[in-house]
């Protein structure tokens, strides 16, 4: 990523074709389903009779179903295409939010999740090639394109639950099937063919991401990077109901959290990168990410508040460093090192999403599961320090490492 900081974000933005645009435009929208339901958790837990431990089930049953997928999603493209992929997850994603508007209880509305899950791990997983195969400005334009895309998603997503939520909890998802099925007919329409000669496709087999964590660096990465993920969905899923705020001023936290993910992912990241190179450069972040959970569980609410939208800081030279290392510290082809990276990856917010109720009653305190969040960091800094001896230039930053796009 060398010279990526380099890449104006302005310039980024001129003569790019429809099928950037409208890519973007569709990962736009489902990073919004990341931190859609954010503001709406206490809502959704009044009205269907639901506790804590029920309802943050809503981001397990997404992320458990997108970690397995992730490990089919590269053989999935390699056989039918870039297009057809990203198609199916788009119709898979309007119908799951569709039926999540109408849903009558708690169970039905976390299996719904898991549908739309799938539907974000044929997507996401596909759309950056596209957007990289068809913008102009090479590859660091490309990611800088996603990039923009992820951060506008996760700052937007808080902001539109929390509008729509204030009216009824069945607004968010309304209103995400509606922009979703606009993305998919845009989809449709104009991203390139898919090439007839499969032969022409690079060949992946499903157990290539499970083999290729056999080197020991990207094992590690991996690994660490699912404590990373675990720390930011206990923050996702539980500040709202430590905070105990309206659906409005929840969303005005995450959409000033989700601004800051967008802009440290854009330009800071970047920066820190070619300073300290990208593992060097992850260690620092997430320890800095240990801190402000420090901070959150023993802090009052305005303490919660202010670190909460800190820590978007963090995570947003994260989410690109993170992947930088995971690219960069083993020889498998990069598709290959993202699909097994990220299954660790989302194992780990999937576990966390799944116990966050359960460790706050275990521990008797609802500020506990922040300091769990903490000594996770902590483990996943211990794993990467392991290898950054290693590196035989800790300041070279490959083109890799802005790959975020892989991991959400």
């Amino acid at each position: 990523m060398s010279g990526a900081h380099d890449v104006r974000l302005l310039d980024v933005f001129k003569g790019q074709p429809k099928a950037v645009w409208v890519t973007a435009f569709a990962a736009v929208i489902a990073f919004m389903g990341i931190g859609l339901v954010d503001p709406i958790l206490l809502s959704i837990a009044e009205a269907l009779h639901a506790g804590p431990e029920q309802v943050t089930l809503l981001f397990s049953s997404y992320l458990g179903v997108q970690v397995i997928a992730m490990l089919i999603t590269g053989a999935f493209s390699a056989r039918f295409g870039a297009k057809r992929t990203v198609v199916t997850g788009l119709v898979l994603i309007v119908l799951a939010t569709i039926a999540c508007a109408v849903a009558g209880s708690i169970g039905q509305l976390v299996a719904l999740r898991a549908v739309w899950g799938l539907g974000n791990a044929f997507f996401i997983a596909t759309a950056l090639s596209v957007i990289v195969g068809a913008a102009s400005g090479g590859q660091q334009a490309a990611v800088l394109l996603y990039e923009a895309a992820l951060g506008i998603g996760l700052s937007t997503g808080p902001l539109l639950g929390a509008l729509l939520g204030n009216i009824s909890w069945r607004g968010p998802f309304a209103g995400t099937a509606v922009l979703m099925a606009i993305a998919l007919i845009l989809s449709a329409g104009f991203l390139p063919a898919d090439d007839k000669d499969p032969s022409k496709r690079q060949r992946i087999r499903l157990l290539d991401p499970l083999r290729a964590l056999g080197h020991g660096g990207l094992l590690r990465t991996a690994v660490g990077s699912a404590f990373y993920t675990a720390a930011f969905f206990i923050v996702l899923a539980w500040a709202p109901f430590v905070l105990e705020f309206g659906a409005i001023a929840v969303g005005l936290v995450f959409f000033g959290w989700g601004l800051c993910v967008a802009v440290a992912g854009v330009t800071l990241a970047p920066r820190l990168a070619a300073r300290f190179g990208e593992a060097g450069g992850t260690v620092i972040a997430v320890l800095i990410y240990a801190v402000l959970l420090f901070a959150m569980a023993i802090g009052t609410k305005p303490v919660v508040v202010v670190a909460v939208i800190l820590s978007g800081i963090a995570s947003g030279l994260l989410n690109t460093l993170f992947t930088g290392t995971a690219m960069s510290i083993s020889n498998a082809p990069r598709p290959v090192a993202s699909a097994g990276y990220n299954f660790c990856r989302w194992l780990g917010g999937a576990l966390a999403a799944t116990l966050v109720g359960h460790v706050a009653e275990w521990l008797g305190s609802p500020h506990a599961p922040f300091a769990v969040a903490a000594v996770s960091c902590l483990v996943a800094a211990a794993l990467l320090a392991v290898d950054l001896r290693k590196r035989r230039d800790p300041h070279q930053v490959p083109s890799e490492a802005a790959l975020v796009g892989e991991e959400f």
